[in-house]
C-alpha cells in the first residue's frame, strides 16, 4: 500500500537532492527503516529511470558484528563495500536507530578499527557520488525530543519533505559573505574563540546532502585557531553520550579537552593527529528545528546554531585536515541557551542567534515562508 507521505519524500531524495537521471545507479542504505519507505524509494528511483541497489541493516546485528569482528573482517567487508560503492552514481541513506546507545558497549578498539577500514568507503561515498543522508522517525527519537510519537512524525515529516530551494538567496548571501572573510571570532558564555577561513572555499547546503537541512559551511584555516570553546548542546558519538564539552585551541589543536566524559572524548580525540584539529565551521539555521536531540543531523541545523567540528574535512570545503573523525559538536547562541555573537572581519553579522546584516535577514526564522 503506498503511504503519501512516504512517497513525497522519496520523490524530494530522488529527485531534488540527487537529481537522479536515467541510467543511473543508486545505492539505498536503509538502518531499521519501514519497508513501504523503501519500496517508495525504489520506485521513486525507477519513475526518474535510474537503477535502484538495496541494503538492509539491522543495528542489533550491526552492534554484534562490531562486538566480536576482527581487524580481517571489518578490512575485507571494506574491500568489498568500497567495490560496490565506486560502481555507484548515488547514494540515499535513511538511518533508523531503536537505541542510539546501541553500540556503546562495543570495544573501543574495535570501534576504531571497523571506522579505520571503513574510511575509503566513506571518502569514495562523499567525493565520488550524488549522496544524501537522513535519519528515520521511530519512538526513541520522538523521546529523545520529549515528544509524542505521533507528534514527532508530524515534525519530521514537515521539516524532510520542504521546499529546501526557497533556503537559497540567503544561504547565496551568506556563502558571498564567508569567501570574503578572513578573521571569524565567536563569543558567548565560556566561549571566545579567533579563527581564519580566508582561501576556504564556502558551501551553501539546503538539501542537497542532509535532510533535515539548512547550514552553510567551511572550514577553518587549519593552524589558526586559538581560544576556547564550549559547546551547549548534548551530543552522541560512536555510541556514547557527552555532555559540556570545552575545547582549548592553541595553533589550531586542541590542547584541552573536557567533558561529562573527558576520558571517552579523549580516546576519540586521539585517534589520529588530524581528530585535534578542526574539519568544518558551520552556522544553522534551520526555522522549525529549535531544541538539542541528540541526533546530529538534526541538532547541526538548529536555528541560531553553529558547529565547529573535529577531524575530517569535506573535500569542497578543504583546509587540508585528514582523519576518521568528524564530530559536528553543536553550541546554540539563542538568548535561553545564553546568547553570544559571530563577527567577520570585526563585524558582528549574528547576535543571539538572529542575523543583523541586511542581506541576511531573510535567514531569521520569522522572515521563511514555506510553501508545500
Amino acid at each position: 500500500m503506498e503511504i503519501p507521505h512516504y512517497t513525497k519524500l522519496a520523490e524530494v531524495l530522488t529527485g531534488f537532492s540527487t537529481s537522479l537521471n536515467a541510467g543511473e545507479r543508486v545505492l539505498i542504505d536503509a538502518y531499521d527503516v519501514p519497508e513501504q519507505m523503501v519500496v517508495a524509494l525504489v520506485r521513486a528511483a525507477r519513475k526518474r529511470d535510474a537503477i535502484p541497489f538495496v541494503q538492509l541493516n539491522r543495528g542489533v546485528i550491526h552492534r554484534e558484528m562490531l562486538r566480536a569482528g576482527t581487524r580481517d573482517q571489518f578490512e575485507e567487508t571494506a574491500a568489498f563495500e568500497l567495490i560496490r560503492m565506486q560502481r555507484m552514481d548515488a547514494y540515499i541513506a535513511l538511518r533508523g536507530s531503536n537505541n542510539i546507545f546501541e553500540v556503546d558497549d562495543v570495544p573501543v578498539e574495535h570501534m576504531l578499527t571497523a571506522v579505520g577500514a571503513m574510511k575509503p568507503v566513506q571518502d569514495c561515498r562523499v567525493n565520488s557520488t550524488k549522496w544524501v543522508v537522513l535519519r528515520w522517525p521511530n519512538p526513541a527519537m520522538a523521546q529523545l525530543a520529549q515528544m509524542s510519537t505521533e507528534a514527532f512524525e508530524d515534525f519530521f515529516f514537515k521539516v524532510c519533505t520542504l521546499d529546501y530551494s526557497r533556503m537559497k538567496p540567503g544561504m547565496e548571501a551568506l556563502k558571498e559573505l564567508m569567501n570574503k572573510t578572513d578573521e571569524v571570532r565567536i563569543q558567548g558564555p565560556d566561549t571566545d574563540l579567533r579563527f581564519s577561513i580566508k582561501g576556504i572555499n564556502t558551501i551553501a547546503s539546503g538539501g542537497l546532502h542532509n535532510i533535515p537541512d539548512g547550514e552553510v559551511f567551511t572550514a577553518p584555516v587549519r593552524d589558526s585557531v586559538n581560544g576556547v570553546i564550549t559547546y551547549n548542546a548534548p551530543s552522541v558519538y560512536q555510541g556514547t553520550a557527552f555532555d559540556n564539552i570545552k575545547l582549548r585551541f592553541e595553533n589550531g589543536r586542541i590542547v584541552e579537552a573536557t567533558s561529562s566524559n573527558t576520558e571517552r572524548l579523549n580516546e576519540i580525540l586521539n585517534q589520529d593527529d588530524g581528530a585535534r584539529y578542526i574539519g568544518e565551521f558551520a552556522i544553522g539555521f534551520n526555522p522549525h528545528i529549535l531544541e538539542p536531540m541528540r541526533d546530529i543531523l538534526f541538532d547541526e541545523k538548529i536555528a541560531g546554531s553553529f558547529h565547529f567540528t573535529p577531524g575530517q574535512a569535506y573535500e569542497d570545503a578543504d583546509n587540508g585536515n585528514r582523519s576518521q573523525v568528524h564530530w559536528d559538536m553543536v553550541c546554540i547562541q539563542r538568548p535561553e541557551y545564553g546568547g553570544g555573537t559571530i563577527s567577520f572581519d570585526g563585524e558582528i553579522i549574528r547576535r543571539d542567534g538572529m542575523f543583523v546584516k541586511e542581506d541576511l535577514l531573510s535567514l531569521n526564522p520569522d522572515n521563511f515562508i514555506w510553501r508545500n
